[in-house]
């Protein structure tokens, strides 16, 4: 009896200690010098903030330094200038006018809805390819280009990209 009872009080003692957790997001960004709360994401992939998030010239200055093989951890905030339009599996993001990063999906694990645009904050790992000559060509062809501009390729392109692993879009 005395064991039916102590296992009783254990069983109670263990199911009324609930560790419940909670967690809101907190979006805060300092914006000349002053805290600015009134943003709000729809965030994708893994819970982040938009703590700390590199400017795109910021972070321009961080790919001109690297070189192909190359890899930075870290958390940009940029403009969408287009998303991948059967599964939103990808994104590219205006940069500076002249320069886009190609983003894509840490094993895509998640995607951008087909109409997403305008600002977002990204976290992952930034990296620099280099597309040979060969593939160029490639792509051209199957994207029907006639044989004059596909033997205009000549140089391999340098690309900049990043693989992210969690997405604030701003609403």
């Amino acid at each position: 009896m005395k064991n039916l009872v102590l296992l009783l009080a254990i069983s109670l003692a263990f199911f009324s200690c609930k560790n419940e957790t909670s967690t809101t997001e907190n979006n805060e960004v300092v914006v000349e010098g002053k805290l600015n709360t009134d943003i709000a994401y729809a965030s994708f992939g893994m819970d982040i903030t938009d703590a700390d998030a590199l400017a795109p010239n910021r972070m321009m200055v961080h790919y001109k330094t690297m070189k192909v093989g190359d890899t930075i951890n870290s958390k940009m905030s940029g403009k969408i200038k287009e998303v991948c339009s059967k599964k939103g599996c990808w994104m590219t993001l205006d940069m500076d006018g002249e320069n886009q990063v190609m983003v894509k999906f840490k094993d895509y694990g998640f995607f951008m809805p087909l109409n997403a645009e305008g600002e977002v904050v990204i976290n992952g790992k930034a990296f620099v390819t280099e597309t040979s000559v060969d593939e160029l060509r490639h792509y051209a062809e199957d994207a029907g280009k006639s044989k004059e501009e596909v033997e205009a390729i000549t140089e391999p392109k340098f690309e900049y990209r990043f693989e992210a692993d969690g997405v604030l879009l701003k609403e």
